[in-house]
């Protein structure tokens, strides 16, 4: 088995936006990157004893704000190509891109994830001078977007569609047949077989998208209707202080783990976070988030979890009472990098309807994994900023908080620390969830699975308060039987204890 930090997947190789060398990471954030500022410091005993930055602070911190508006506050705009002719995978839907009808299909889908990037001009973060993450809070917010999809899934109805999704109609990708001798790789084709010569050029779908957007979703009416929650859930993730998920509050809850503002996250940081930010809101009152333990869902804890009859007094067998469950699964799939035996497993995973994606990324990149065509994923990317939305405005526009350009990445290049989050509504799909799991994770060619399900609670296995609910610092405690398989492993040099 895949033995990880129950609670700290950190990077021992290639690392995400902003992941520095240990030797490095006790310096100034302004000195790590390409914006140097070697500005001379002098202590000052009052701000340090009450944590407030000093004047030569806040100058750094605006010079390192204004660089990384201006370097993230672009994009080159390119077309990423699909097979017409293979299935995309989206968090538990297939779609073959080889008519109009499945391209439109496709496209509401992702147009109605939810994207949350990064933002500027928001109120100063407490204890910093920070008013724009751009540049170390990727993680934070691609751990947003996993909480926003589970949240979509909990709130909204089945297979719901953005109704809006029509007026961002410059996606841009376009769909190509596989290579073949007759016509070289990666030269656009008709995509519906529509009889263009070779001098009429080949249109994109965006091109395509208002002529099959005409036709009316049977869905629409409740999707419309259902406007409102969306709008809601949205605010939530607000860049404002009072906002249960925004980046005031997960800024402010990982103090707890020892990180502030402009400091890196890692994945499985992320997840502990979002944990405390769910049990701690009074938004959601029928929702809780369980975190695994090296890299085990143990099914008693996430019973005591969600089971509402058990907090009775007495216990009531025949209540039906149970909370939706988001469960996040820290893993490692990997040394240095990606193992590939995981590949086909990770795909399998992004195949189930209870996956509601997967925060990790590339080296120095965090992303949001959310589906893949053949050997590539699919993925939001929050490096790219924006201004902050005023919520407090009557019918703010949702369109900066919906992508409208897929991309696609090579499995190869995808840093194997990452975090995989399901969702459960109730006790039944709970149960199937841990089945179909447990089928996608035999797939890999692994001796050992990514994770395991086991009956029992944590403390079964010598694991005594440290649950997903436990809110103190966690070590890594291998359950009986294991020490001699983890013996070979170098565990001092990749586990990292909060």
């Amino acid at each position: 088995m895949n033995t990880v930090s129950p609670s700290a997947v950190q990077y021992v190789g290639g690392g995400m936006q902003d992941e520095l060398v240990e030797s490095r990471r006790q310096q100034p954030l302004e000195q790590q990157g390409s914006f140097s500022l070697r500005l001379p410091q002098t202590p000052d005993p009052s701000r340090e004893a009450t944590g407030e930055p000093d004047e030569m602070d806040k100058l750094k911190a605006k010079l390192m704000s204004a660089w990384n508006n201006v370097k993230y506050g672009w994009t080159v705009k390119s077309k990423t190509s699909f097979n017409k002719m293979s299935p995309v995978t989206l968090l538990g839907h297939s779609y073959l891109l080889n008519s109009e009808d499945e391209v439109e299909r496709f496209r509401l889908a992702f147009v109605s994830r939810i994207w949350l990037t990064y933002r500027r001009e928001f109120p100063q973060l407490e204890g910093s001078t920070w008013t724009t993450d751009c540049g170390w809070g990727c993680m934070l917010r691609s751990g947003q977007m996993l909480l926003a999809q589970g949240l979509l899934v909990h709130l909204m109805p089945r297979d719901w569609a953005w109704p809006d999704a029509q007026q961002l109609t410059d996606v841009d990708f376009e769909v190509f047949r596989p290579r073949s001798p007759a016509r070289a790789g990666g030269v656009p084709i008709p995509s519906f077989g529509s009889p263009r010569g070779s001098n009429t050029p080949e249109k994109s779908l965006s091109d395509q998208a208002p002529k099959c957007s005409q036709k009316q979703r049977p869905e629409s009416v409740r999707d419309r209707q259902a406007e409102p929650i969306h709008h809601n859930l949205v605010t939530w993730f607000g860049d404002q202080p009072p906002a249960p998920f925004g980046l005031h509050q997960l800024v402010e809850i990982g103090k707890g783990s020892g990180k502030k503002a402009g400091d890196w996250y890692g994945p499985s940081i992320v997840a502990h976070i979002l944990r405390k930010a769910v049990a701690k809101t009074s938004v959601l009152h029928n929702l809780a988030v369980y975190v695994a333990q090296d890299c085990t869902v143990y099914k008693e804890d996430v019973v005591h979890l969600c089971d509402l009859s058990l907090s009775q007094t007495p216990p009531d067998p025949s209540s039906q009472a149970w909370k939706s469950v988001i469960i996040l699964v820290p893993v490692r799939l990997g040394g240095e990098a990606l193992n590939p035996s995981y590949i086909e497993c990770v795909k399998n995973i992004l195949k189930l309807d209870c996956c509601i994606g997967i925060i990790g990324g590339k080296p120095k990149h965090s992303l949001y994994f959310i589906g893949f065509q053949d050997e590539q994923l699919l993925y939001l990317d929050p490096h790219y900023s924006q201004p902050v939305v005023d919520f407090s405005q009557v019918n703010f526009s949702l369109e900066s908080f919906h992508c409208s350009s897929p991309k696609k990445m090579p499995f190869n290049r995808m840093d194997p620390s990452c975090t995989i989050g399901f969702y459960a509504k109730n006790k039944k799909d709970f149960e199937s969830l841990c089945s179909a799991v447990g089928v996608a994770l035999s797939s890999t060619k692994e001796k050992y699975p990514i994770f395991t399900f086991v009956e029992g609670q944590g403390q079964d296995y010598g694991l005594e308060g440290h649950c997903s609910n436990h809110s103190g610092p966690a070590a890594h405690i291998l359950p009986p039987g294991k020490l001699g398989r983890s013996n070979s492993r170098r565990i001092s040099d990749e586990f990292v204890f909060l």
